[in-house]
């Protein structure tokens, strides 16, 4: 089949992009602007009319890719028209009334690219997240992964695998051939750089996955202690409901924030208080529960009513700022069991110190958010394979140790797909390649 879409954003815009993959891609040129197919990758500007009445829809730039040499590696065109939804559904309907002609299903260019060999996995995985891409940290890291160095070094960790495989394969063909020393010592040493750089690459912090997926702040304290209040003043939108009826938030509420670049995922949480209101009480540790999986905690209490339960205390730790807010009404000294948290003074009504606690989240985002040009792991399927792989080579190395090789070589062969799983590439044949080039066997 041949599949089309509209490539750019929805809406109204001055240009709109509808993009066509497929063997019948030529046909579709040609049909709609009754003309021959333009010069590959040259602009030309061209006449589409409607395919049944030969109704003019527009006059627009038409770029031609044969394939292999484009982006999904079949033939492909582009339709740059005007971006009214008029033009675009009428070039749409035009499209769908040819032959072997059907709406692309989402992401089906890129992996139609994926599928022909022009991208691996990660890459695919990175377009994605460029697209998807609201702060400069998130770009920057979409933009490292599609440049390849990710890709490299699994593919090259994956090769060192494959030639140690392809060696226990020989070992097990030819058990009455001793393997050189020097090949011993190969093994020996390749095996235990692959296994030393997974560890390394698992002891990221997780760094790759909060800059994708966003910091996660939860925003936890008793009931009117102004945290939805405070969810509101940093959004600078109504993203929660304030009243000063106790227990007014019950479920989880949460806002994506955009903080000096790093991208944040802010959650407001029901009021944390002993009560017999059972859905209260499932808000409450609903509240419990995202404080814990969260990367930064805002234990927010009420500074003319301080209500610190030892609940709260607990959550108090260096991935936790104490906020104590409506500090305009403080008289006289605070607390010293609460002075000792190093709380920062606010008032969300008053504007008080607002500046101070984002200053304070910011550096609090600047430790966690420590990047290089290491890290390779951005999403839990990534995570999930390379600690699967571990786990194979640990194995592996018990059993080679053991001179059970051919158990030793099935959780190598198990490691060696697990990395080749992380950029889509799995593929057989490599160790039996690996194997006759290495070997002269019936010599």
């Amino acid at each position: 089949m041949t599949i089309y879409a509209l490539s750019s954003g929805p809406g109204i815009s001055g240009v709109a992009i509808v993009r066509i993959s497929g063997k019948d891609t030529a046909s579709v040129v040609k049909i709609l602007t009754g003309k021959s197919l333009p010069a590959p990758r040259m602009a030309s500007l061209r006449k589409i009319n409607k395919i049944d009445t030969s109704e003019l829809i527009d006059e627009g730039i038409i770029l031609w890719f044969p394939g292999p040499e484009s982006y999904t590696g079949e033939d492909m065109a582009e339709f740059h028209i005007h971006g009214s939804k008029a033009v675009i559904d009428a070039l749409h309907a035009s499209i769908s009334k040819i032959q072997n002609c059907r709406l692309a299903e989402p992401g089906e260019f890129t992996k139609l690219a994926f599928q022909n060999g022009k991208i691996n996995l990660l890459k695919a995985e990175s377009i994605a997240d460029l697209i998807s891409a609201e702060t400069e940290i998130q770009r920057q890291q979409a933009i490292k992964i599609m440049n390849g160095k990710s890709a490299d070094k699994f593919n090259n960790l994956r090769k060192k695998l494959l030639k140690i495989l392809s060696y226990v394969e020989a070992k097990i063909d030819f058990p009455d051939e001793d393997l050189p020393k020097d090949i011993l010592n190969y093994i020996k040493k390749d095996f235990d750089d692959v296994y030393k750089n997974i560890i390394k690459i698992l002891d990221d912090q997780k760094v790759g996955e909060r800059i994708r997926e966003g910091f996660k702040i939860a925003i936890i304290g008793p009931i009117n202690a102004g945290k939805s209040s405070l969810l509101n003043h940093l959004s600078n939108r109504e993203v929660a409901i304030v009243s000063e009826i106790a227990g007014t938030t019950r479920d989880v509420i949460e806002t994506h924030l955009n903080i000096d670049g790093y991208p944040v995922i802010v959650s407001d949480t029901a009021g944390i208080r002993d009560s017999k209101n059972e859905i209260e009480k499932k808000g409450i540790k609903l509240a419990l529960k995202t404080a814990e999986d969260a990367d930064l905690r805002l234990v927010v209490i009420d500074a003319k009513s301080v209500d610190f339960t030892s609940v709260l205390k607990n959550l108090l730790d260096e991935n936790s700022i104490l906020v104590v807010n409506k500090s305009d009404l403080i008289k006289g000294e605070l607390n010293s069991e609460i002075k000792k948290f190093y709380p920062i003074l606010i008032s969300v009504k008053e504007n008080l110190n607002i500046d101070e606690l984002i200053l304070k989240i910011k550096n609090k985002l600047k430790n966690k958010f420590i990047t290089s040009d290491d890290i390779l792991i951005t999403r839990e399927r990534h995570r999930q394979h390379l600690e699967q792989c571990l786990d194979n080579l640990k194995n592996f190395s018990i059993k080679n140790d053991a001179e059970d090789f051919d158990k030793a070589a099935e959780d190598l062969r198990l490691a060696t797909r697990h990395l080749g799983m992380i950029v889509g590439k799995v593929d057989v044949e490599e160790i039996l390649g690996s194997i006759f080039n290495d070997f002269c066997i019936g010599k």
